[in-house]
């Protein structure tokens, strides 16, 4: 059971990262800074929820 822990926040943190890559060309497509930014902060909350992903993952063994 605590595997799918550290599965669901890398799976999180993969879906924040898209979102947020997605948000990032739009705004640099559309010339939004504040779109850019949003993304910016999604794709850093996906890496942040991937390092907890790896740490639970880690400490399980």
């Amino acid at each position: 059971m605590s595997d799918n822990n550290g599965f669901s926040d890398k799976l999180k943190g993969a879906v924040n990262k898209g979102k947020g890559e997605i948000k990032d060309q739009v705004g640099n497509a559309t010339n939004d800074p504040d779109k850019q930014a949003e993304g910016k902060m999604d794709k850093a909350k996906g890496s942040v929820q991937d390092k907890i992903g790896d740490f639970k993952n880690n400490n399980e063994k």
